[in-house]
């Protein structure tokens, strides 16, 4: 059913919903991480995905960890 959807058009829900709990993944991820390095605030945040091997994809996430200096 996917593959006629990428043809005739239309969201793929199941594949909307896997890449939005990969960002919130990736997300919490890079937060952690900037938590871990003393960091209050990220900025510029990005994110980018790719296919990796079929049926299979990543997500990243990244910005810049600021710290405030008293």
């Amino acid at each position: 059913m996917a593959g006629l959807k990428t043809i005739v058009g239309g969201e793929l829900r199941g594949y909307t919903e896997t890449m939005q709990e990969a960002r919130d993944i990736a997300t919490q991820r890079m937060t952690d991480n900037a938590a871990k390095l003393g960091a209050e605030v990220i900025i510029g945040v990005c994110y980018a995905s790719s296919a990796i091997v079929q049926r299979a994809a990543e997500v990243i996430a990244y910005g810049a960890a600021i710290r405030y200096l008293d």
